[in-house]
């Protein structure tokens, strides 16, 4: 597996499925999310409302994924994965982070995904530190069992994509 470290609106890649850091509600939010739902037009936020929720409010549990329609992403899939929040690291955080790879991963093979992109999870808003959430990505996605043909860590800044790279080199 050797991923590729890019630079880019993930909205815009070419790829079968682009991976949403979504909250747990899936109804959008502000930064690759809010992204996501605006590219993928109104029918994105009518199917994750059609998303049965598992309590109130909550669609997707922190480290878990869904997976729904691209609509009008050049991606035919999104799939919706909920990272947790940092707290110094010592609330499960990087269990956490690294669950969410395996379980987009899981959806990814049900639906016979060949490329993905992922942004990078839990480093925006929600705090957890670039660099480390860089070296989770890279260790689950070498642990994992199975990955597509194409894998791309899309990020935000050419900080992020440094991250990624010395993840990927180390």
């Amino acid at each position: 597996m050797n991923p590729e470290v890019i630079e880019a609106d993930i909205t815009s890649l070419p790829v079968d499925a682009i991976v949403n850091a979504a909250n747990t509600s899936l109804l959008g939010g502000g930064g690759v999310d809010g992204a996501i739902h605006r590219a993928a037009g109104p029918a994105l936020l009518a199917a994750c409302r059609a998303l049965p929720e598992v309590s109130p409010g909550v669609r997707c549990p922190t480290g878990e994924a869904r997976i729904t329609s691209g609509f009008a992403l050049p991606a035919r899939w999104v799939i919706h994965t909920v990272g947790p929040i940092w707290h110094g690291g010592t609330a499960g955080e990087p269990a956490l982070l690294a669950a969410c790879y395996r379980h987009t991963l899981a959806l990814a093979a049900e639906h016979g995904v060949d490329s993905i992109a992922f942004p990078a999870i839990s480093a925006g808003v929600y705090g957890y530190p670039a660099g480390l959430a860089a070296r989770v990505a890279v260790t689950a996605l070498r642990e994992a069992s199975w990955v597509p043909n194409r894998v791309v860590l899309c990020a935000f800044s050419a900080a992020m994509a440094a991250h990624y790279r010395d993840a990927l080199a180390g």
